[in-house]
């Protein structure tokens, strides 16, 4: 049990090991990857889809008896029917936590849809991808367009699309030589009570907040950026007629669940759709916000930044242990190895990982730490970077960092190639 409140051995590990850049290259991590793991399997793509597809019916249809089942329960047990309500609260919690991973399955089968990984046919990795995402209210095309341009830039202050931190400069603090630790406690320490109601509505609103207002995107998007408007910074203007088809697929949806609604009561559609909906967006936000945020993780800036030096900062972690690699497809487990080679299909990336492994050494980032352990210390850790240096690390509500630069950190060009 103290291992939930524990830090990682491994995060204690990177925090002890000054930073220095990985002296491999892309071409070399790339030659240890067998070529088999490369090719993409229709079948085998369409037969997760398929399994994803029937665990949600079958669950989903379950739920349906939790009312009905838990009066007859009581019933049979000689309690007051009043009793019931002991039953099936619990029950309907356990369908929420569970539909909710598998809806969060869901999401991850289409982004690997929208990476192209379910089949070598576009179409096939287009409807998946398309319908799955819409049936979750996210904009299929609009959201795969600005995950691409994640992937292109991930941890690069000036172009990443993702949780890009914010600087001294953007919270107003006073230079690092003058500062002193009121100054940032003024900004950054929050009582417990109001951090957790921070994270909590982060978890709960913070994908939609990034869809509609672009929190916690790319700062040099002008305000009113969002993943619905055509002329949206986000976008390239071949994409707008793009946008245009998943705001109609929102709409389309938004209204199919009204008339659902009508159908079954307004009770129903929160119980069956809304709560479940809820928790996946908050698994959206954990899973994603940890890969890329962590106290001991570089970030970069032009000069320093290279494909491979972003793909590596990301992190790997258990995230729900045997269900999020059977649920969540291995996003959370698989992370590093799928920014360096988002092509190869998802089942495969566990094997990836492990040739990977073997060539970054002490570059390769996992952690073992309990995934809400981790996020309580990155909310409250990862607060501001500075304004300049080439290679930099999130500093706390103290100002001090978790990691520094080994002293050859910034004298490596090889893995600028």
């Amino acid at each position: 049990m103290t291992s939930l409140f524990r830090d990682g051995p491994e995060f204690e590990q990177r925090k002890k090991t000054p930073f220095s850049p990985p002296k491999v290259t892309l071409a070399e991590v790339r030659s240890a990857i067998p070529r088999h793991l490369f090719e993409k399997n229709t079948a085998k793509g369409c037969f997760y889809v398929a399994r994803d597809l029937l665990c949600a019916f079958v669950i989903y249809k379950l739920a349906w008896l939790i009312d009905s089942s838990s009066l007859i329960l009581a019933e049979r047990l000689g309690l007051p029917s009043s009793a019931s309500v002991l039953i099936k609260w619990p029950l309907w919690i356990c369908y929420w936590y569970a539909q909710g991973i598998i809806l969060a399955g869901w999401w991850c089968m289409a982004h690997e849809a929208g990476h192209g990984t379910l089949s070598n046919h576009k179409w096939i990795n287009h409807v998946v991808g398309f319908s799955l995402h819409s049936f979750l209210l996210t904009p299929f095309y609009s959201w795969r367009a600005s995950h691409h341009a994640h992937h292109k830039a991930t941890m690069s202050i000036e172009r990443d699309e993702n949780y890009v931190p914010r600087t001294r400069k953007d919270y107003g603090l006073p230079a690092e030589t003058v500062a002193k630790l009121s100054d940032y406690h003024e900004i950054f320490e929050d009582a417990p009570i109001y951090t957790l109601l921070r994270i909590l509505i982060m978890q709960i609103f913070g994908w939609p907040m990034y869809l509609f207002t672009n929190a916690m995107g790319s700062p040099r998007h002008p305000k009113g950026t969002n993943h619905f408007l055509p002329s949206s910074a986000i976008f390239e203007p071949r994409q707008r007629n793009y946008i245009l088809i998943s705001d109609a697929a929102i709409g389309t949806m938004s209204y199919v669940l009204y008339l659902w609604t009508r159908q079954v009561g307004l009770a129903n559609f929160v119980k069956l759709y809304f709560v479940p909906f809820l928790c996946v967006n908050h698994w959206i936000v954990l899973l994603t916000y940890l890969h890329h945020c962590d106290p001991t993780i570089p970030y970069f800036r032009r000069r320093q930044w290279s494909f491979l030096r972003g793909a590596i900062s990301t992190v790997d972690r258990p995230l729900l242990g045997w269900a999020g690699r059977f649920f969540l497809h291995n996003v959370s487990h698989d992370h590093v190895s799928h920014h360096l080679f988002s092509s190869i299909p998802f089942y495969n990336q566990p094997l990836v990982t492990e040739h990977i492994k073997k060539v970054l050494k002490e570059n390769y980032n996992y952690d073992s730490t309990n995934s809400f352990r981790a996020l309580y210390r990155t909310f409250t850790q990862c607060c501001f970077i500075e304004d300049d240096g080439d290679i930099v690390f999130y500093k706390n509500k103290d100002g001090q960092t978790a990691r520094i630069l080994a002293n050859d950190a910034l004298d490596n060009p090889t893995s600028l190639r």
